[in-house]
């Protein structure tokens, strides 16, 4: 009689996801150990104007061929607008460093499985600009004749300096890096949100960033596709959850 041997299903690898929560302190350490030596790395880039205005003409001029060159109407619209240029200027000056950690700690809250992916994303978008400010030393709209400086224009009713000089190269506009994490911060609220209209809502904050950041002479508006461009690639590559392995 013939002998039936029956074969055990094959096992499915699959890779293993951590759903662990990240421990808050050693975030913490990673986060400041990150962005200390971004700041020291940014602060020595260039900080001869000579080329960086050169570089400036160049992203004018590319804008013009594209029709992309909205500086001047942006800028001219808020200047001598008390009420535009003081909300632009609390909105440049502040949310940048408020909203983007808050986002950071509500995926550390209630998404902690894509938390690190996403905050390596960040960090290496963030880490990418660097390349930008020390190859390509690239001075705002602020700096060119023609434009006004709105920041400088509010700088009574802020914290912000009354000169041109925040502490930071001011000459590091290629990429915006404002626009990179508002669009890295409307990515991860996005994932956060149940509803279609959250999402769409999470998107204005990049939207309305961009506006901000050219309307204020602060950047071109290639600077802010740049900077979006190096979030978006980040995120594509790095937050994709990891597939299961075929048998």
């Amino acid at each position: 009689m013939a002998t039936v041997v029956v074969e055990a299903p094959a096992r499915v690898a699959v890779a293993p996801v951590r759903t662990d929560r990240p421990v808050w302190w050693r975030e913490i350490l990673i986060v400041v150990a990150f962005l200390v030596p971004y700041d020291l790395i940014r602060a020595a880039a260039s900080d001869h104007r000579g080329p960086a205005l050169v570089h400036a003409q160049q992203v004018l001029s590319w804008e013009r061929h594209l029709g992309l060159d909205v500086e001047a109407g942006l800028n001219a619209a808020v200047a001598g607008e008390r009420w535009a240029e003081v909300a632009t200027a609390f909105w440049y000056a502040g949310l940048h460093y408020l909203v983007t950690p808050l986002v950071l700690l509500a995926l550390f809250r209630w998404r902690p499985e894509l938390y690190r992916r996403a905050r390596l994303a960040l960090m290496a978008a963030t880490a990418a600009a660097l390349v930008g400010y020390v190859t390509f030393p690239t001075a705002p709209p602020r700096m060119v004749p023609g434009y006004v400086d709105t920041l400088i224009a509010t700088a009574d009713v802020g914290w912000w300096p009354q000169h041109d000089s925040a502490g930071l190269n001011q000459l590091a506009a290629m990429p915006s890096m404002h626009v990179g994490w508002a669009l890295w911060c409307g990515l991860a609220l996005a994932a956060l949100s149940r509803h279609w209209w959250q999402r769409a809502l999470a998107f204005t904050y990049p939207v309305i960033t961009t506006a901000v950041v050219v309307a204020t002479a602060n950047h071109w508006l290639l600077d802010a596709v740049a900077g979006a461009a190096l979030v978006a690639a980040a995120w594509a590559a790095l937050t994709r959850s990891p597939r299961r392995a075929r048998p």
